[in-house]
């Protein structure tokens, strides 16, 4: 008898429904949907049985909501993404599947604490895995007849857009092709990317059973299949928890979606002849590293980003190495002009250092001999020192460059504590400094490293937050080990709570000043190490936190040891670089270090707001531009 109870229970809660869910499915069918072929529906299914089985319910409830973006705006009807934020449903006792809504506030309105509530006018896409005994006549037909695959043994999926009317009641209609598009690429890009949530164990309260994870956004590649794809391959698709977007959308003229690493060029356009002429120095040709004026390059017609010094370079490029990276680097040349820090008042454009410092008086000058090469015969930490901050600043103004002074007013609840900082606008009305000061180029070095502690890393932030010590690791200085004067900035945003101890470990440092310690006013201390950090490290104190600025990762011979060593301590680690491509890079060496990333590559709110160019690319470059942070 119990047996027979619990199968009529099992049946009932499979066709009606318990828990979260709007119940059975409601008799919709893709065969109905006009504009699909069956090689469209079963790339829908494939996809959707590459989902069920990363079993995303094993860890995310109806509570855990996600932002989706896919491409562009303007590659969607309304120039919006159709359903932008998402939930999973079924981890917890219900329908399994996952809902799609119009907006983050529709989700939180129809997700209550154990069933989905029926918010009157309010629309969702549903995919629901229901059992083939259950379904429809017709979704056995067409499961049958194109011979579709299963999700798991008889699972298969069932989408539908359903609306609560105002009487109560649930009407249900056929997606359509371009909702099934956007559907295809969620399922594609999620089934990658989840498994990568980071638990936050201190996230949420102890009582709670939701699972709480850190906050996320990733970018991943979906290619279209044939039967989806408008004129390109690839779309790229951004995840984040909570819902959020990584990017701005740069309008643009091109019916194409956010173009791709593998996005193909056609023969016409491919070897068409641009010329570049933003500047006369040298640049260098990517292909055979020839020096060539910039007046004198072309550049990939597409991108735009790639320099040659002729078309015969240029196909050769092409065939062996950019074709695959030409839309990625489209991509990141429209994402120019978000990078550019509009609001500073000096010239934020450097190919050519030495003019540039000349423009603003300070070259040859204090802490800016190292933005220049004019001193590279003097080993980094050995300028020479002529008197103080004003010396050190190069000769600027008084009220261009921050003081050495604390914030004796800025209190928090009658107490002082860490200033908290988002980006160079906040600091600078902070310091009272007019954005005609370009102290910003040197000062991202030092409050990179605060933002890091502050924000990126919550263990580090509690413990100055507590008055505690933080120690940090800094691989690799060099041109840093001449700027300890813009480091003092660091203990005076501490306000008067807690210390840090950052210890420079690399190669550059010169020998006799290996072993040295700096007090930095009272809060801050340096120590100098020559070595390399995996034979040091086990000599010094255990870090806290672990930085390196402007790595260039991606060369992994230099930096496998070190990798190593980051490991084996399982100490959080940021990184910068100095371009979004270096920074990918960096992230797959990484990964292959056997690292999780924890902290995706993103723009750098303290990065230098002086724009570089490779010598042989036009992708813009800034001075710890990105960061990224792992952990073990």
């Amino acid at each position: 008898m119990d047996l027979h109870l619990k199968n009529v229970f099992d049946r009932f809660q499979e066709q009606f429904g318990s828990g979260p869910g709007l119940g059975p499915g409601s008799g919709t069918c893709l065969m109905k949907v006009e504009g699909i072929s069956p090689n469209f529906i079963k790339s829908v299914f494939k996809a959707s049985a590459a989902l069920y089985r990363t079993d995303p319910w094993k860890r995310l409830c109806p509570g855990h909501l996600f932002g989706i973006r896919v491409g562009k705006d303007t590659d969607w009807s309304g120039k919006k993404q159709p359903f932008p934020c998402v939930q999973f449903i079924g981890g917890d006792g219900g329908d399994i599947g996952f809902n799609m809504f119009r907006s983050q506030n529709d989700a939180k309105r129809m997700t209550g604490s154990r069933e989905t509530i029926q918010v009157p006018n309010v629309e969702l896409l549903r995919v629901t895995y229901e059992r083939e005994s259950l379904m429809f006549p017709s979704n056995r037909k067409m499961i049958k007849s194109l011979s579709l695959e299963a999700s798991v043994i008889d699972r298969f999926p069932v989408i539908d857009v359903a609306r609560c009317t105002s009487s109560g009641t649930l009407r249900f209609r056929h997606p359509t092709p371009e909702e099934l598009r956007f559907v295809y690429a969620f399922m594609k890009a999620i089934a990658l990317v989840h498994p990568l949530l980071q638990e936050d164990k201190e996230g949420g309260p102890k009582w709670s059973r939701l699972m709480y994870f850190e906050p996320f956004i990733e970018t991943v590649d979906v290619q279209w299949p044939q039967e989806m794809a408008k004129g390109y391959d690839l779309v790229a698709v951004t995840i984040s928890h909570p819902p959020g977007q990584a990017y701005e959308e740069k309008t643009s003229s091109t019916a194409s979606s956010t173009p791709t690493k593998y996005a193909e060029l056609s023969r016409e356009e491919a070897f068409v002849d641009i010329r570049v002429y933003s500047n006369g120095n040298l640049r260098q040709c990517a292909a055979c590293e020839k020096e060539i004026h910039g007046e004198q390059a072309l550049s990939c017609v597409r991108c735009q980003a790639v320099l040659y010094c002729s078309s015969v370079c240029q196909k050769q490029h092409l065939k062996e190495t950019h074709k695959s990276m030409c839309g990625l680097y489209k991509a990141m040349m429209e994402r120019e002009e978000e990078l550019a820090m509009n609001i500073f008042m000096f010239p934020c454009a450097a190919d050519q250092p030495c003019k540039w410092l000349e423009s603003l008086g300070i070259h040859q000058k204090g802490m800016w001999r190292r933005k220049c090469s004019c001193y590279s015969h003097c080993p980094f930490g050995l300028l020479p020192v002529k008197g103080g901050l004003w010396d050190s600043w190069g000769g600027l103004n008084d009220e261009e460059f921050p003081r050495d002074s604390s914030f004796h007013h800025h209190v928090r609840d009658g107490m002082s504590s860490p200033i908290l900082l988002s980006g160079w606008s906040e600091y600078y009305n902070l310091r009272s400094l007019p954005l005609s000061s370009p102290v910003a180029d040197i000062l991202s070095h030092p409050l990179t490293v605060y933002y890091i502690l502050t924000t990126l890393n919550i263990s580090s932030k509690n413990l100055l937050m507590k008055g505690k010590e933080v120690v940090v690791h800094y691989l690799g200085p060099e041109g840093e080990l001449d700027w300890m004067p813009a480091f003092a900035e660091v203990g005076h945003l501490l306000n008067g709570l807690g210390n840090v101890q950052i210890i420079m470990v690399g190669s550059e440092v010169p020998t006799n000043l290996s072993g040295t310690t700096s007090g930095i006013g009272s809060r801050v201390r340096v120590n100098l190490v020559r070595g390399v950090y995996e034979e040091e490290a086990s000599y010094l104190p255990s870090p806290h936190v672990i930085v390196a600025l402007n790595c260039g990762l991606s060369c992994y011979s230099t930096w496998g040891g070190a990798l190593n060593s980051i490991k084996s301590m399982g100490v959080p680690a940021f990184f910068t670089d100095q371009s979004e491509i270096s920074c990918a890079n960096a992230k797959q060496v990484l990964r292959s270090a056997g690292l999780h990333i924890t902290h995706p590559v993103m723009p750098n709110p303290f990065r230098s707001p002086v724009k570089h160019h490779e010598p042989s690319s036009n992708l813009p470059s800034y001075s710890n531009g990105f960061v990224l942070g792992v952990n073990t």
